[in-house]
C-alpha cells in the first residue's frame, strides 16, 4: 500500500482536517505526493507573479490557516500525463463525495465536469468548496 513521505505529511498537516482525511484515504489506493498545503505571503505572491495562481495574498484558499486548498499529484509526477492526472482527480473527487465533502479541482473550477472549457488550469489544485 502506498504511503506519504515526510514532505507530503508535513505539507498535508498544514491543511484543513477534511483535506487531511480525504488524502489519507486516497493514498491508500493511489500513490501520490502533496506538493503544497498552506502558502504564506511570499509564496502566494510568487505563484501569482509566475501565473500559477489568479489570486494575491491573502485571498487564496492556500493562505488560510489551516489551508482550505492543497496541491497534490499522482506519483511519480509526470506533468504531461493529463490522462493520469484526470484519472487521479476523479478518484480524489469521488473519495471526497463519499465522505460528504465537496471539492473543487483546479482543472474544473466551474465544477461542470467538462475539462475543455477552462481558461485557467491548475491541475494539482484541490480546494474545499463550502
Amino acid at each position: 500500500m502506498p504511503e506519504f513521505g515526510l514532505r507530503s505529511i508535513r505539507e498535508l498537516s498544514t491543511c484543513d482536517e477534511r483535506l487531511q482525511r480525504i488524502f489519507n484515504e486516497v493514498v491508500k489506493y493511489f500513490d501520490c505526493t502533496v506538493i503544497e498545503g498552506h502558502r504564506g505571503e511570499e509564496a502566494q505572491n510568487k505563484a501569482f507573479d509566475e501565473g500559477r495562481s489568479k489570486l494575491k495574498y491573502p485571498n487564496g484558499k492556500h493562505n488560510k490557516i489551516p489551508s482550505l486548498a492543497v496541491d497534490v499529484m499522482p506519483f511519480p509526477i509526470d506533468w504531461k500525463n493529463n490522462e493520469q492526472i484526470a484519472y487521479f482527480a476523479g478518484q480524489v473527487v469521488a473519495t471526497a463525495r463519499t465522505m460528504g465533502i465537496t471539492l473543487r479541482w483546479g482543472h474544473d473550477f466551474n465544477m461542470n465536469n467538462k475539462l475543455n472549457d477552462q481558461k485557467f488550469i491548475d491541475a494539482p489544485h484541490y480546494e474545499i468548496e463550502d
